[in-house]
């Protein structure tokens, strides 16, 4: 991995770092190497790898990377357990007193909330989450989702994308008020983005899709077929834990749907798309944030 910004030669040890970027981009090891040079406490900023159930097919670092530097929120959440970017914050807040954090990730909204603030949306009920998952199930359903959005929500949030309409119109059928209206009452950030090192991991698109494929090889290698084959008992693809990229693919390899061969192509295909929606939001919510060029 090359980097090439001058700003790494000049990170301030007694300020945190927030490092975003598209999977498989190098966050981990960015992150490792400035807590050995400069010390401190790294951070998940990952919303599947915070699962118990995922080490290797969602990059966890190993065991010994976890020995070289403090780790913390990373595979604690069981699955089965509710979790969301409110829980994941109020967990980075009881470690504010450690000192220096250095929060890694590539859930956007980890990064955002964290740096900007969080609205105190309610819950959503079970019953109003297995309503809305039935809905989204049904054909239209996204559409008829979107209709039931206040205006000043469906302007503010990615239309086509099934997981934020999702969310809004489970925090409007709870509490009958739109999402928009809650985050325009969001707190302070828990860390100020002024006396942070903000970092966006840019990586050259063509070396990101050539490493995204050789590192789920690599995944099966170490495992990662094991590691889906024990959860297939318990398999249930509306659940949180279930939407770790490559999973659904292993799991219809393992059931027989599909060979290995188009499981990892279809695996491959998913995870570059998901890269490319990590872009967009980086893009779009991070706007403002310093980029490293990463590339071959």
């Amino acid at each position: 991995m090359t980097l090439r910004h001058p700003i790494l030669a000049g990170l301030d040890p007694a300020r945190h770092v927030l490092i975003a970027g598209p999977t498989a981009s190098g966050k981990s090891a960015l992150a490792l190497e400035i807590a050995e040079r400069q010390g401190g406490t790294i951070v998940n900023a990952d919303a599947l790898q915070v699962w118990s159930c995922w080490r290797v097919l969602t990059a966890r670092p190993t065991a010994e990377d976890e020995a070289r530097a403090p780790h913390a929120l990373y595979g604690h959440v069981a699955p089965g357990r509710d979790y969301s970017v409110g829980a994941w914050l109020a967990e980075v807040a009881a470690l504010l007193d450690r000192g220096r954090l250095i929060v890694t990730g590539g859930t956007g909204l980890y990064l955002n909330a964290l740096s900007r603030g969080l609205a105190a949306i309610p819950a959503t009920p079970p019953e109003i989450r297995a309503w809305a998952d039935q809905l989204l199930r049904e054909p239209g359903g996204l559409a008829r989702m979107v209709a039931d959005l206040d205006a000043p929500t469906r302007a503010r949030i990615d239309l086509k994308n099934p997981v934020r309409v999702q969310r809004a119109w489970e925090v409007l059928t709870t509490t009958g008020r739109g999402i928009a209206a809650w985050q325009a009452e969001t707190p302070p950030p828990l860390i100020d983005p002024a006396a942070a090192h903000l970092l966006v991991l840019d990586p050259d698109r063509d070396w990101l899709a050539g490493r995204i494929d050789r590192r789920f090889r690599l995944m099966l290698d170490q495992g990662a077929l094991d590691e889906v084959r024990a959860l297939l008992p318990r398999w249930s693809p509306d659940a949180l834990w279930a939407k770790a990229i490559g999973a659904p693919e292993l799991v219809a390899q393992l059931r027989g749907e599909i060979d290995l061969d188009e499981a990892i192509r279809r695996a491959v295909i998913a995870t570059r798309q998901y890269a490319k929606a990590q872009r967009s939001f980086f893009r779009g919510r991070l706007g403002d944030w310093p980029r490293i060029g990463i590339g071959p």
